[in-house]
């Protein structure tokens, strides 16, 4: 299933995609959740009543006539890993990291999975990332990693938008990850029943047409239960908590000179089974 958040004639919805469609969930469920963490937290009760609800039911919308959004607005925590696909630590001069390294985002970093991106008005080095993320779908802690599996909810994409400049100032990278719109995610959550395996899906990403980024998920150094089974281990996961996944090479930063990209740069991410999102790249608006 694929779950979505959206705007419908300026009501904040639910709903699950049918073909080119939308079944509004907040509709049919009899008890409908007030947003998507609450619908996560709620899904061993609400899943029968969903599928259900997109078996039965003709889409209410065309995805086309409305507005999607960032499935999760705001998160409890959003994890990322750094450095974690050979080819990206090549390109950056570093060596390949023995133990995994993390960092956080800002739950303000969030965005729609189709809206502008900021150029911020402090740098001129803003770079993509292309990004499997993992939503997680219950409270966990110490997370076996053959049972990580378990606690995913579902799996979307993202990108790791990355103020350079601000980001090497210091060996600590959260401020430059964080910067207003620089976590798009979307365009919605895919259960893992759709994905299948997780680290056999082809990740891209392209700017202005051109192919920058051209992997697949089988490359990762630590995958998706390595990840989930560390930070378990210092960490309550709850639901809706989303990690970004690592990037592979070909970012701006990699090129020789760096492409940082510019105002009206349109960046798309596509990951194969979960969607692609696409944005415009816009300079930062006063106030």
């Amino acid at each position: 299933m694929k779950l979505v958040t959206y705007s419908d004639q300026g009501k904040i919805k639910l709903g699950a995609v049918k073909g080119d469609g939308v079944v509004d969930l907040t509709k049919h469920l009899p008890a409908p959740p007030a947003n998507m963490i609450g619908l996560i937290a709620a899904w061993s009760d609400i899943r029968a009543g969903a599928e259900r609800a997109v078996d039965q039911s003709a889409a209410d919308a065309a995805l086309s006539a409305v507005r999607i959004l960032a499935p999760i607005a705001r998160p409890g925590k959003i994890m990322a890993i750094g450095l974690n696909y050979a080819d990206h630590v090549k390109e950056t001069g570093q060596a390949t990291p023995r133990n995994q390294i993390w960092f956080t985002k800002a739950v303000t970093s969030i965005n729609g999975p189709f809206d502008p991106i900021e150029l911020p008005r402090a740098s001129q080095q803003t770079d993509y990332e292309a990004e499997m993320v993992v939503v997680i779908g219950r409270r966990c802690k110490h997370v076996a990693r053959e049972r990580a599996a378990e606690v995913i909810f579902g799996y979307t994409a993202g990108n790791d938008v990355s103020v350079r400049d601000w980001q090497m100032r210091t060996t600590q990278w959260v401020i430059g990850k964080s910067f207003d719109t620089h976590a798009p995610i979307g365009p919605w959550i895919v259960t893992p029943d759709e994905v299948g395996d997780p680290h056999t899906l082809g990740i891209r990403c392209l700017v202005n047409g051109e192919l920058r980024q051209n992997s697949n998920t089988k490359n990762l150094i630590f995958n998706v239960f390595d990840q989930i089974a560390e930070l378990s281990q210092a960490m309550t996961l709850e639901p809706g908590d989303v990690i970004f996944t690592g990037t592979p090479g070909g970012v701006a930063l990699g090129m020789k000179p760096p492409q940082w990209l510019k105002e009206g740069d349109k960046v798309r991410v596509e990951i194969d089974r979960i969607g692609a999102l696409e944005a415009v790249m816009r300079s930062e608006r006063a106030g």
